[in-house]
């Protein structure tokens, strides 16, 4: 169909309207060009992936102490973080071992390490996750030694200064292993290993699934096992903890669940004088663990 000059006209006039409009927002608006996207797509991945890394630290061992005697264990280090700047006491021992066995040392701002850490003391290093045994591999270790079984069993130890604590004691007393349930309890983390000073390098440690089925088969390896409990009618340096033996420590708030008390053979309790009627976890795992090496010996 033949369009009439006034028809051309007009078609003319609303395209100029229409390029002048487009004109006018690319002019207020600002559209990045396509290889501007990419760029900026290309640098976000890389700076979120950064920041994920320098927070995903949860197989870690920090401070001297703590780092010194995972050295000296000879155990698997991946890389060890260092604090920038002078070097003065133990940290100058750490590194002539981490150079000695040839494990990855890096200088880094402190910046970096309290990122990673908290009382970092300057030393971090990374590590593979913890290495859990088997129930059977503490009984084992009793066996190669002579020894009666001596096993810690905590229930509901969900603060990992508690368990870093336990886990101190218990390494120091000669304990054979600690054994903690997968679900309602703290599990072997950075803080738990400082807290210990180094002594998840050398605890045998089990995780279970079901704790009073562990209790059972203990009972059937001929172990006695005491439970601790505030109504327990026997004082704990009454009772006769030599011979094969697990003790079960309860959370501090709610002690033990009722199916691991009913499964203990015996309970006994430590005598509270004060006005306060009940005791840290990790203090009450010490008392009784040093009254049965009191009594071994």
């Amino acid at each position: 169909m033949r369009q009439s000059y006034r028809d051309k006209q007009n078609r003319k006039a609303r395209i100029a309207r229409e390029r002048e409009q487009k004109n006018l927002y690319k002019k207020n608006t600002k559209i990045p060009k396509k290889k501007e996207d990419f760029s900026k797509k290309a640098n976000y991945e890389p700076i979120k992936k950064i920041e994920r890394e320098e927070k995903d630290y949860e197989d870690i061992v920090a401070g001297r102490n703590a780092v010194l005697e995972l050295l000296k264990s000879n155990k698997d280090v991946n890389k060890i973080f260092v604090e920038r700047g002078e070097k003065h006491g133990s940290i100058k021992e750490i590194i002539a071992k981490a150079k000695e066995q040839k494990i990855v040392l890096v200088e880094v701002d402190k910046n970096k390490l309290d990122s990673m850490a908290e009382n970092h003391q300057g030393v971090v290093a990374v590590v593979p996750p913890f290495n859990y045994c088997e129930v059977e591999d503490i009984l084992e270790l009793a066996r190669s030694k002579n020894e009666d079984p001596f096993i810690v069993i905590l229930d509901g130890i969900e603060d990992p200064h508690n368990l870093g604590s336990i886990i101190r004691t218990a390494e120091t007393a000669g304990v054979h292993g600690v054994i903690i349930p997968k679900r309602r309890n703290a599990t072997v983390n950075s803080t738990v290993t400082k807290v210990s000073a180094g002594a998840t390098t050398y605890m045998k440690i089990a995780r279970v699934n079901n704790l009073n089925e562990t209790i059972r088969k203990l009972k059937e390896e001929g172990l006695w096992v005491i439970g601790t409990d505030g109504y327990a009618k026997t004082l704990y340096y009454n009772q006769d903890l030599k011979g094969p033996l697990a003790i079960i420590v309860g959370s501090e708030g709610y002690g033990m669940s009722k199916l691991v008390k009913d499964n203990a053979d015996i309970l006994i309790k430590i005598p509270m004088k004060g006005e306060i009627t009940s005791l840290n976890a990790s203090v009450s795992a010490g008392i009784i663990i040093y009254e049965a090496v009191k009594q071994r010996n």
